[in-house]
């Protein structure tokens, strides 16, 4: 018995997908014509020694589709800041917590799309120590953070909604050692 084949809408492909179109000679989609822009924030893992445990301040925002997303707290330089600088200033911002850099612990980047251009991000983190501050989200200006907590170090990677930043929580995990004493 034959069935008939179901159709559907033609579909604008997925940017991984304009490479392959390419190589089979089919003509682009309106996809490959979106801008690209580049954009940098730094950000990082900010450790507090609060008696035996070792905790770190992490953030949850909403995603597009509303779903609540633990990450690293991170943003944008304003003016002439170096990375280092943006990020001390965005985590306290966003955590309520003044930190010093102890390292930095390497950069991640990916794409994402928004009305009108595609973004490739790159986020550069640090290992911080925590010098002062209370846990918060009032600070934040603008207010992408929906709540603010303490993880232990240790467990930090479980938390994280996504895997570069779980990458990034082991990095700290193993670096942490070095700075004990500093």
């Amino acid at each position: 018995m034959t069935r008939p084949v179901p159709s559907a809408p033609k579909r604008t492909p997925l940017p991984s997908a304009i490479g392959a179109q390419q190589a089979a000679g089919q003509q682009l989609s309106s996809v490959s014509a979106l801008p690209t822009v580049e954009e940098v924030s730094a950000g990082g893992v900010v450790v507090d020694q609060h008696g035996d445990d070792l905790r770190v301040a992490i953030i949850a925002r909403l995603n597009r589709g509303g779903r609540v997303e633990w990450c690293l707290p991170k943003g944008h330089p304003e003016g002439t800041e170096s990375h280092e600088q943006a990020a001390v200033r965005e985590i306290a911002e966003e955590t309520g917590i003044s930190g010093e850099i102890l390292a930095p612990l390497g950069s991640i980047d990916y794409w994402f799309t928004v009305t009108g251009h595609r973004v490739h991000k790159t986020v550069h983190h640090f290992l911080l120590r925590a010098t002062g501050g209370e846990l918060t989200i009032e600070n934040d200006p603008d207010h992408e953070a929906i709540d603010v907590a303490w993880v232990t170090l240790s467990d930090l990677a479980k938390r994280l909604s996504f895997p570069n930043e779980r990458r990034i929580a082991d990095l700290a995990n193993a670096s942490w050692p070095k700075h004990l004493n500093s």
